[in-house]
This record gives C-alpha cells, sequence and structure tokens, in this order.
C-alpha cells in the first residue's frame, strides 16, 4: 500500500466572530481562519483533498493573522510542480463554497462527495446560506462527480469517513504516512475544538462542536469519536498549518 505526504496550501480566509468556529465559545472575539486544499502527495495519482476559494484576499495583515502565505489556486498547485488539469482526484469535505470553488479547473479529475452534500448544494435549508450551486455545475455537468454514501476507500491508503458533524454529507479524509495515519477533518474546526481550553474542560467538555453543526450534542459526539480514528487529526481550519510544508512535521 502507497504511504502520502500530507500538505496544507493556504488559498483563502475569512475574518469573523470565533463564535463561528467555536459553540458557545469565544463570542465577540474577531479571529481569522485559513482556507486550504491539500495535495497528498505519492501513489500514481494526483490528489486534493478540497480546493478553496477562486479569489482569495491576499494581504499583509491577513497573512500574518495565520502566520503564513496565501495563494491563489495555480500559484499553491505550482509549489508542487502541478496545473489544475493535471490533478486526478478531489476529495470533498463537504461543498460550501470556500471548500470547492476551483473544482472547475480540474477539467480531468474525479471529484468525490458524499451524496448528501449534492443535494444540500442544490436544494440547501433556509439557515445554510454557505452552498452555491454554481462552483460545481461544471463538473457535474461534465460527469466528473463521483458520489459515495458511506465510508469509502478511494485509493488504497486514503478513505473518506462520513463524520457529518458540519453538515449532513461531511467526510473526514484518513491518509496513510510514514509518520502514522492523519485525518483531516470533514467539520470546520481550529485546534481549540478538539483541545478546549481549560475552563471549557472544567465543564467537563472533552472538545467542542463547531459553531456551525448539524446538533449540537451529535456534533461533539462526532468530535470525540474523530480524535481516535487517527494518529494525528488535522482541524480544517486551524491556523498552525498554514505555516508548515507537511503535517506532520
Amino acid at each position: 500500500m502507497s504511504t502520502y505526504i500530507v500538505h496544507p496550501i493556504c488559498m483563502g480566509t475569512k475574518e469573523f466572530d470565533k463564535g463561528m468556529m467555536t459553540y458557545q465559545q469565544g463570542y465577540g472575539t474577531p479571529y481569522t481562519i485559513p482556507i486550504y486544499t491539500w495535495y497528498i502527495e505519492g501513489g500514481d495519482k494526483k490528489i486534493l483533498v478540497d480546493t478553496g476559494e477562486m479569489q482569495p484576499i491576499i494581504s499583509e495583515e491577513r497573512e500574518k493573522a495565520i502566520g503564513g502565505r496565501i495563494y491563489t489556486f495555480e500559484e499553491g498547485l505550482d509549489k508542487y510542480g502541478l496545473k489544475p488539469e493535471d490533478i486526478d482526484i478531489v476529495i470533498h469535505t463537504h461543498l460550501h463554497n470556500d471548500h470547492c470553488e476551483n473544482d472547475y479547473k480540474c477539467v480531468n479529475a474525479k471529484v468525490y462527495v458524499h451524496e448528501k452534500e449534492l443535494e444540500s448544494a442544490y436544494n440547501p435549508h433556509p439557515l445554510d446560506f454557505r452552498y452555491l450551486e454554481d462552483y460545481i455545475d461544471d463538473v457535474k455537468d461534465n460527469g466528473q462527480i463521483v458520489t459515495v454514501n458511506k465510508d469509502t476507500e478511494v485509493v488504497p491508503g486514503i478513505t473518506m469517513i462520513h463524520t457529518p458533524a458540519h453538515t449532513l454529507g461531511g467526510m473526514s479524509v484518513k491518509v496513510e504516512t510514514d509518520k502514522g495515519s492523519v485525518l483531516i477533518c470533514g467539520f470546520c474546526t481550529i485546534l481549540e475544538n478538539l483541545e478546549p481550553p481549560r475552563e471549557v474542560k472544567a465543564m467537563e467538555m472533552e472538545v467542542i462542536p463547531p459553531g456551525t453543526n448539524t446538533g449540537p450534542a451529535d456534533a461533539y459526539d462526532i468530535l470525540l469519536k474523530a480524535k481516535t480514528m487517527a494518529d494525528y487529526v488535522l482541524p480544517l481550519h486551524e491556523p498552525k498549518w498554514a505555516s508548515m510544508e507537511s503535517v506532520p512535521e
């Protein structure tokens, strides 16, 4: 079985209230999150997890806030000698727009996504404004989408795991590396969600659900389980990864 290297590439940011990430915690605190594309190096396929923003805001202020560089899609891929048309597989954690805005550029890729995400993209609940079908119309019309409805091994050593904490079709991605297994979370979190501060643990909470979730109690249980799924668990929007060439280093 192949082993891989996980490269986080920041391809966008958001500035908002920290409570958008940490349910019932951090409200009123300004916070900047990175938006990643993850290049999975190794094997005979060129694989990405999510594709980031199409037109990221690139500024000194935002790069300072996350502690790393922000790239356009093309710039980020070029770091590894790739172009969008070289990508063979795109695996989606979910289809909120900031995770799929560059899908249409990957004209030769199979795009793996949970069927509930595709349903939500075209028929979103009024409370969830983060879906925008325009960003996946092209890959859908071109027959590039592969839908799954359960845990699925995409290629040997890379497995999609259904973790509907943030969205109904949220999929975490487990990747086997030389340093152990890595889980790219399918839910929008930072390290604080999985390793809460002392005052939160004092309330007998072992994790903090995402600020936007499918139900706080269920999301809590999913996060708790996710912590045991791999040797390294990577919250999807943790700023720490923006300064790292690979995770784990």
